[in-house]
């Protein structure tokens, strides 16, 4: 099954082709005319959301979860026209792309589940006291219910389970609310098929088409005209700190507020504990080469800095990762800007007078090839800049004098998404004091692993204190993500007709 992009925006369940346009930028393959969103586009958009949200935002679960499941049905029916596309635009090997396709129809199913089994919805009911003195107490019932519309910007580096219909979009609709998605683009074909997957979901369901729209964008000006729209209740994005903290600003500034869930990055800070590293510690350094070369890098929780002991068993660590990157060949980054501020972050950090190389290779065109440097605990604590992300397969090894310091070092983080203890039985003292720090740091903390892979579950946090992301009690992953796009509401002495059913069920 071939797939050509006609380049338009779907708008309320029809495609609109666009005034202006733009074109996309494959790995390979020819590029294709996309409609470049204007304010018009949005403004479309969001108002259909508006009205649609007026008959989904009462909608009931099992609808809801159907058109989750039928969702989930469609992407499957165009598994093979997905993963051709979306190779050529990313340049993703199509065993990654099959993979995250995978994960992202889990993900809708998982919701769908999620919202039948009505947990989430944290109902309380306090009965009439009619009889109580000194005065009587009513009926009072609570219940989570959905904002309104969301607007969810598409992610660079993973087209398919942070993007369209991927992890913000199955916990907004799950939870009753509208979506508007600005595609990325980086990828506007493969938004493109999605798109239509979710439209084939609506029609099949009997939802409003509003419920689901798409603008296409190559600028800055859809996404800001997205956020400002008074339709617009919350805004989920995956991206840089820069385009992150620009859109945050703008919801705040809003004449109404509203909450930014943003994913902005994260160096993942791993610390190898002292017997983990006297015992295996080479062992350690081929898995964190790996970690740091999968995907080209290109991950969120990539492990970018490792925090390593002085002396005989962090030089057999230093080795031993440089050997394990020697094999590593270059791969391609999902755009040429990507690619671009990689090496300038190499640069940056090769040019550091405190840093020395571990392991260097050139980069050209679309291409990315690890590059690891060392430096030393003080030298990171008095250059702030050194932890500060590179996007990408580059990786910084920091020596500690002795164990204690690395309590400091890990004090002087700012939010991660992850933070990592590779450790044995001795080490355990260690980590005693080091865990208090690092869970103040971090949303997720493992141990004797590495960060990549998000498991999508019940118990998963993919969020952490700023910078990692907006709202350090929020996740991006798992099912207690649908709780970004909900609010408590009680109702007092309300008559049943008038409740929602969720609150009737209570």
């Amino acid at each position: 099954m071939s797939f050509t992009p006609h380049g338009k925006h779907l708008i309320a369940g029809e495609w609109v082709a666009g005034s202006a346009t733009f074109l996309s930028q494959p790995a390979s393959g020819r590029p294709h005319v996309f409609g470049a969103g204007t304010a018009g586009d949005v403004a479309a958009a969001a108002e259909a959301a508006a009205r649609a949200f007026a008959t989904y935002g009462w909608s009931d679960r099992a609808g809801r979860a159907a058109f989750l499941d039928a969702i989930a049905d469609e992407i499957e029916a165009r598994a093979e026209a997905i993963t051709e596309i979306g190779t050529a635009e990313t340049g993703l090997p199509a065993a990654r792309l099959e993979g995250e396709r995978g994960r992202t129809v889990g993900q809708l199913r998982l919701f769908a589940a999620h919202i039948r089994d009505g947990a989430y919805l944290d109902r309380r009911v306090d009965p009439a006291l009619p009889q109580r003195a000194p005065l009587p107490r009513p009926e009072i019932r609570l219940v989570q219910r959905p904002l309104g519309p969301v607007a969810v910007f598409g992610a660079s580096n993973f087209p398919l389970a942070f993007s369209t219909a991927g992890g913000d979009t199955a916990a907004a609709l799950a939870a009753g609310c509208p979506v508007v998605v600005k595609g990325h683009p980086a990828h506007p074909g493969t938004a493109e098929i999605v798109a239509e997957a979710v439209r084939a979901a609506v029609r099949k369901t009997g939802m409003p088409g509003g419920v689901f729209s798409l603008i296409q964008s190559d600028g800055r000006a859809a996404g800001e005209a997205l956020v400002k729209h008074p339709a617009i209740k919350a805004v989920g994005f995956t991206g840089s700190l820069a385009a992150g903290r620009a859109l945050f600003d703008l919801c705040a500034a809003r004449p109404e507020p509203i909450p930014f869930f943003g994913e902005l990055g994260s160096v993942n800070p791993v610390f190898v504990l002292p017997r983990a590293l006297a015992a295996r510690g080479e062992e350690i350094a081929r898995g964190w080469a790996a970690s740091l070369t999968m995907g080209a890098g290109q991950f969120c929780t990539n492990p970018g800095v490792v925090v390593v002991a002085a002396g005989p068993d962090g030089d057999r660590f230093v080795a031993a990762a440089r050997a394990a990157l020697e094999g590593v060949s270059p791969q391609t980054m999902l755009t040429d800007g990507i690619a671009e501020a990689y090496r300038r972050g190499k640069a940056r950090l090769a040019g550091h007078a405190g840093v020395v190389p571990v392991h260097e290779a050139d980069s050209d065109g679309r291409t990315a090839a690890p590059n690891v440097y060392e430096t030393t605990a003080a030298a990171f604590l008095a250059d702030r800049a050194l932890g500060e992300e590179v996007f990408g397969p580059l990786g910084l090894v920091v020596r500690v004098k002795a164990a204690p310091d690395m309590v400091a070092l890990a004090e002087s983080f700012e939010g991660q998404l992850t933070a990592t203890l590779q450790l044995d039985d001795g080490d355990v003292e260690l980590a005693r004091a080091l865990l208090p720090v690092l869970e103040r740091k971090a949303g997720r903390v493992l141990a004797n692993g590495f960060p990549t892979g998000v498991e999508v579950c019940e118990a998963m946090v993919h969020g952490g204190p700023y910078p990692a992301s907006t709202n350090f009690g929020a996740t991006s992953v798992g099912t207690m993500a649908i709780r970004r796009f909900l609010r408590p509401v009680s109702y007092q002495n309300l008559p049943a007709a008038l409740l929602p059913r969720d609150a009737l069920d209570a």
